[in-house]
């Protein structure tokens, strides 16, 4: 969520990254081979080459095996690490690579033919990129690398593979089978879910998650959310783990049991609802109490949260002196004030300049745990989770999961993330999203500071339209969100982004399109969603700047829609 606006970056070429296609690959012969040299940086950077001293290994995090590859970009340079490869004339191999971090390429040059290159936004999890390249007729040694982007985070990359033909130059020893996991456990529950967690193993790609002997998912990671059981029920689970050698014996089995009543049905919420996030410090906009904020806000989020030295725990301290000598008692008596009115006030974590992070298990209990105390000290409802610089979908699910346990099922969960962060489900926010399903209240995607974007039908939409908010609601809508948990997030004026504002009316008729098929542009989704929660704004401040012109507007749409 901007402060003075927010700059987007790239994002073009992100929109370009989304529409890369590549050809199919032919089918392996058995004499086919990885022909990466130390693919899996067991040996340290040998064999390898980064620039400007750029690389280096770390323990953490890995894909499979005890080493991964970071490369942090600084100045001018990308983080390029490259090996050179031993490969057959005329031949075609596929190239891939496990990526996690900051912007990622994979590519290789020499080929004799066309070089090829592939990439991804930054990601919180592991996520496999690939593409095919064939060799020339005299071609016999190509360089495969792996980059970063200018003034981006640091990447991470693991378990390289060029795989073909034999090169001549030989190939890392073969994985064997992993061992059978460790440490498995029930962090949390819900009425209808069961959070696993276990201890990584090493040398495996992948876990095998059973319940009652019969598998149910696999994962990538070392946590799996189990959802759609029943209420009050005892669920026994295991998990193996598993590489390309083969899959490890059964865990030790825990049991699960499902809690009597749960998820976010009893938030107190109206069908269709109203979020606008306040502002604890003056950047122009108008200076506001809580008990300012118009009645036609439903759910307030307080922006924001302060990260503190603990990993992951988060503090809060109001602004006084900037909010005109605001006192903690006044602001805990207007949160009250809120909640008799029938609103809700979270807690928002993250925002343009958040640096929170939460990355593994320890700073996800820290995160639980320090959110929870502000909802005591404060009468916080909830959290919104507004992460701008990357998300964990591993640990963020847990640490949500976590909080649901200690709040129970009145807890408010909100998130705004940005447009690219929701352009598919395989994206860390949208993953998480989807992982709490059972415990979220609402996803108001900002559909502003943005630049181009696919909608759900593949086409190109630009901000600022109708159709622009259609068509990438709809991506949410059909990517597994109910529709109730849906909003539509926008600047209340000109002068709250950069970029994206539109009139409340172009708000009226985005939500009328997605809710009744009417009022739509040239989009027009395959179904309504009647059901659509409503719409967001940034931020009550500067819609009370303008006159509250969007408020009165948009808010009283949204408690209008049937």
């Amino acid at each position: 969520m901007p402060v003075l606006g927010k700059r987007r970056l790239w994002a073009g070429v992100a929109l370009a990254a989304l529409a890369l296609s590549f050809a199919g690959t032919g089918q392996a012969s058995a004499a086919d081979i990885n022909n990466a040299k130390n693919a899996g940086f067991e040996s340290g950077l040998t064999n390898w080459t980064c620039t400007a001293g750029s690389g280096t290994t770390v323990s953490s995090p890995v894909h499979s095996g005890a080493a991964a590859l970071k490369g942090t970009p600084a100045g001018q340079d990308n983080a390029q690490c490259s090996e050179p490869v031993a490969v057959k004339p005329n031949s075609t191999y596929t190239l891939s690579a496990w990526v996690q971090g900051g912007y990622s390429y994979l590519g290789v040059t020499g080929t004799g033919t066309t070089d090829v290159s592939t990439w991804t936004p930054d990601t919180a999890s592991w996520k496999q990129l690939s593409t095919t390249f064939t060799t020339g007729a005299s071609t016999t040694s190509v360089s495969v690398y792996t980059h970063g982007w200018y003034g981006q985070a640091a990447y991470y990359a693991d378990d390289i593979s060029v795989y073909g033909p034999d090169g001549g130059g030989g190939s890392d020893p073969a994985p064997t089978v992993p061992a059978t996991p460790t440490g498995l456990s029930v962090p949390s529950t819900t009425s209808s879910s069961v959070s696993l967690a276990w201890s990584a193993v090493s040398g495996a790609t992948g876990y095998n998650v059973y319940r009652g002997g019969t598998k149910i998912t696999a994962v990538t990671g070392t946590s799996a959310t189990i959802t759609g059981l029943a209420a009050s029920t005892a669920y026994s689970f295991q998990v193996t783990a598993t590489n390309s050698a083969g899959e490890s014996g059964k865990s030790t089995a825990v049991t699960g049991t499902t809690t009597a009543t749960g998820g976010n049905g009893g938030t107190g919420l109206p069908k269709h609802a109203v979020t606008g996030y306040w502002q604890n410090f003056n950047n122009g906009a108008t200076v506001q109490k809580l008990s300012a904020v118009s009645s036609q806000y439903d759910i307030i989020a307080v922006a924001f949260a302060d990260a503190t030295s603990t990993p992951g725990a988060v503090s809060f301290t109001l602004d006084s002196a900037g909010l005109g000598g605001y006192t903690v008692d006044q602001f805990k008596a207007d949160i009250a004030a809120k909640h008799a009115a029938g609103k809700k006030v979270v807690i928002s974590i993250g925002g343009q300049n958040g640096t929170i992070s939460v990355s593994d298990s320890t700073s996800a209990t820290n995160f639980a745990n320090s959110v929870y105390s502000l909802m005591q000290t404060y009468g916080f409802d909830g959290v919104d989770i507004d992460l701008e610089n990357g998300i964990n979908a591993t640990y963020m699910t847990q640490a949500l999961r976590s909080l649901s346990a200690k709040a129970g099922s009145s807890l408010v969960i909100t998130m705004a993330p940005q447009t690219i962060d929701m352009q598919s489900t395989s994206n860390a926010y949208f993953q998480t999203a989807l992982n709490i399903k059972d415990i979220l209240t609402v996803v108001n995607m900002q559909y502003y500071n943005s630049g181009t974007m696919l909608g759900c039908d593949g086409k190109v939409y630009g901000q600022g339209t109708v159709d622009f908010l259609t068509a990438l609601a709809c991506i949410q809508l059909q990517g597994g969100l109910a529709p109730s948990q849906v909003g539509l997030g926008l600047p209340a004026s000109t002068s709250a982004a950069g970029s994206g504002y539109v009139s409340p009316t172009v708000v009226n008729n985005a939500l009328d399109c997605l809710t009744a098929g009417t009022n739509c542009g040239t989009f027009k989704p395959s179904k309504t969603y009647p059901d659509l929660r409503g719409a967001m704004t940034w931020s009550t401040n500067w819609d009370a700047a303008a006159g509250s012109s969007w408020s009165n507007s948009v808010g009283a749409h949204v408690h209008a829609l049937p």
